[in-house]
């Protein structure tokens, strides 16, 4: 069963009905590889990828099941839209709302016409996308292996007085050269005292000995991501920072060991933050446990305080907690790991356990 047929069987879609997207990941998914730009829509009859001239001949090669049909000057993308909708006697049309802007959406409403009414689509493909196919898993796979021998391969290359930036391009470097096609996400770098900053940019600052190193970073392949947190040291890390680490890495491991499909998303979060706290670090673990992957770097569902769903097989998520003290540094450790109905299977494989270089 394709993407698109996953999709309207899911939605229940009969006569009368269609789907317009525009989110270019749900695009990407749904036509099973067109990277272009423009809108996808779906219908019992049809199959359709609106677009310009840039992309139509890009659309027959990376989405063969789909019909490409291109603007003009006569002709823009709702008006193209319009005139299938009519075509299949559509007169429910849903729309990603949680993507367009209401100047976006006023403009299709008004090209399409009153006799066609609106309604939301609810974030349909995301939830089709949360389970991962046999085909998807491979690929990610890809990308995990990449990320991990990235890492492994650059740390004979880190050095004191490095800048982060610097650490930064070799390490993106290296995942090109091993056959990335991209970065999944901006790559982290945090050194020292900026460890303590979830989300560092990588700056000019230099690496020192003593610092802690967190390194997070990904490749994207085949239109997949792999996302991997590592931190290291350069030189021996003084005691507290030890302490940290080894908060960090045990709450990791523990809540990588709960990971299992039935498990409840919020209560695997509970377990690493119950450590966390119970170590002496209330308050210093911030975010979530983790997050799924896929075609997006962030997707649902996330072990979180906030999430109660229950995981599935199938599920590609992140265990990521991190300890994070102002002034001194942090430790973040993360696998990407792939949901089993008795367990987990880490999909980024590099040694958790502290390096010192």
């Amino acid at each position: 069963m394709t993407a698109a047929e996953r999709l309207t069987e899911m939605l229940h879609m009969g006569p009368g009905q269609g789907v317009v997207v525009h989110d270019p990941s749900n695009m990407f998914y749904l036509t099973e590889g067109y990277t272009g730009e423009g809108m996808v829509y779906i219908s019992a009859q049809k199959r359709v990828i609106i677009t310009d001239f840039r992309y139509t001949e890009q659309a027959g090669r990376q989405a063969p099941g789909f019909m490409a049909v291109e603007i003009s000057s006569g002709k823009n993308h709702n008006q193209w839209l319009s005139e299938l909708v009519h075509a299949d006697g559509v007169t429910e049309l849903r729309v990603e709302t949680n993507y367009l802007s209401v100047d976006t959406f006023g403009m299709l409403k008004d090209a399409v016409g009153e006799d066609v009414s609106f309604a939301p689509l609810n974030k349909a493909p995301q939830k089709i996308r949360e389970i991962k196919t046999p085909a998807e898993i491979v690929t990610m796979r890809k990308a995990a292996d990449i990320t991990t021998e990235a890492f492994n391969a650059i740390l004979p290359k880190i050095r004191e007085g490095m800048t982060e930036k610097e650490l930064q391009i070799e390490l993106d470097f290296t995942m090109l050269r091993l056959g990335a096609d991209g970065n999944a996400f901006n790559t982290i770098i945090a050194s020292g005292v900026n460890g303590s900053l979830p989300h560092a940019v990588p700056g000019q600052k230099k690496i020192q000995k003593g610092d802690m190193i967190t390194m997070d970073f990904g490749a994207k392949v085949g239109g997949y991501c792999s996302d991997m947190t590592r931190t290291v040291s350069l030189g021996q890390p003084g005691e507290e920072m030890r302490r940290i680490y080894d908060t960090v890495y045990r709450a990791q491991c523990m809540c990588e060991d709960a990971l299992a499909a039935g498990k409840n998303c919020a209560e695997i979060d509970k377990l690493a933050r119950d450590y966390i706290d119970a170590r002496g670090y209330e308050g210093r673990f911030g975010h979530g446990l983790g997050h799924s992957v896929g075609i997006d770097i962030h997707e649902e569902p996330r072990l979180s305080q906030k999430c109660h769903e229950i995981l599935q097989a199938g599920v590609v998520i992140t265990v990521e907690p991190g300890v994070y003290v102002p002034g001194l540094g942090g430790v973040r450790i993360e696998n990407t790991c792939l949901v089993k109905e008795n367990g987990s299977v880490p999909l980024t494989t590099a040694d958790k356990q502290l390096i010192i270089l």
